[in-house]
């Protein structure tokens, strides 16, 4: 695998507990001699839900309602699945989002497998197993669409993926998002970083439309956009030590326009304005609907002058 990106945990300093984020680890190319690619290509077994003894109700009656569509998806439009991973509580558990993440992208799979129980943490063997299964899923991307660059950062989304999908259906969901029109991953596989910059640079100008001292201020420092590339890069799946707030993260990702994870930076500029101003280092918890909000009210067509300027001046 071919990278041409610079580790994306640079300017990736803190999490979101204002804790050090590790180093991201190369991913293993040891596939213990398989013959054939496919042959690790099963569905993961790891459980990472939380169960707890309340819920609430609203997302009980949510999860009736899922169950519902669940029994014939096919009679379901797209919105529909789109309501569900927007309001509250997401996609509710990964039983759910591993059938309705490739619904959400188009990808229709037989993903009616349930993921089998496992107690917190991850068993030694199991990982073993999964950073196999993780660098297979990756290798039969790039072998797929050999024009792509694989980045640093791109095991992050498709850890995810495989988590909650297990191998078999993540891999044509990674695809999508990798490749054709509007895959959202795209522009972070090409020869050059220029695609994915010219992408981040939506951030400041979206910052001034919502918060204009804020942004004058990040400009005067000269802090430019690179702090939030692994946010970017990575759907904030390295950043975020929480695997709750990344999976609910993607349940919004997938049915959003491509550039809305620039929309939720932005957002998160905004909301820790405080902290910027006194140069403290901390992520917050990621609130969507204040993203979506910040989508809404700022095209991006609306913003390409502003693009257009700041690159002028770089």
């Amino acid at each position: 695998m071919d990278s041409n990106k610079t580790d994306a945990d640079s300017g990736d300093k803190c999490n979101s507990n204002g804790k050090c984020s590790p180093t991201l680890r190369k991913l293993p190319i040891e596939l213990n001699h398989a013959k054939n690619i496919d042959d690790i290509s099963t569905p993961s077994e790891l459980k990472f839900d939380q169960e707890f003894d309340y819920e609430d109700p609203d997302i009980t009656e949510k999860r009736k309602e899922i169950e519902k569509c669940l029994q014939d998806p096919d009679s379901v439009n797209l919105e529909q699945w789109q309501d569900f991973a927007t309001s509250k509580g997401g996609l509710i558990s990964d039983e759910f989002r591993r059938k309705i993440w490739p619904l959400l992208v188009g990808v229709v799979l037989d993903v009616n497998r349930s993921l089998k129980r496992f107690p917190p943490g991850i068993p030694y063997l199991q990982r073993v197993a999964l950073q196999d299964q993780l660098t297979v899923l990756i290798l039969r991307v790039i072998m797929k669409y050999p024009h792509l660059k694989y980045y640093q950062g791109y095991h992050d989304v498709a850890i995810t993926l495989l988590l909650v999908c297990g191998s078999r259906a993540s891999f044509p969901l990674l695809c999508r998002l990798s490749h054709g029109a509007g895959a959202p991953l795209a522009p972070f596989m090409q020869v050059t970083m220029q695609p994915t910059q010219h992408l981040l640079n939506y951030m400041l100008p979206v910052v001034a439309r919502a918060e204009k001292e804020l942004a004058e201020y990040l400009d005067k420092a000269g802090v430019g956009t690179m702090f939030a590339l692994p946010w970017y890069l990575t759907w904030f799946g390295h950043s975020l030590t929480r695997y709750t707030d990344v999976v609910r993260l993607y349940d919004y990702f997938l049915c959003a326009p491509p550039l809305f994870p620039v929309y939720v930076t932005a957002a998160l500029v905004v909301h820790r304005a405080l902290e910027v101003y006194t140069c403290e280092c901390d992520m917050a918890m990621l609130h969507c609907l204040l993203s979506r909000k910040l989508y809404e009210e700022n095209n991006p067509t609306d913003l390409e002058k502003e693009v257009a300027a700041l690159e002028r001046r770089e």
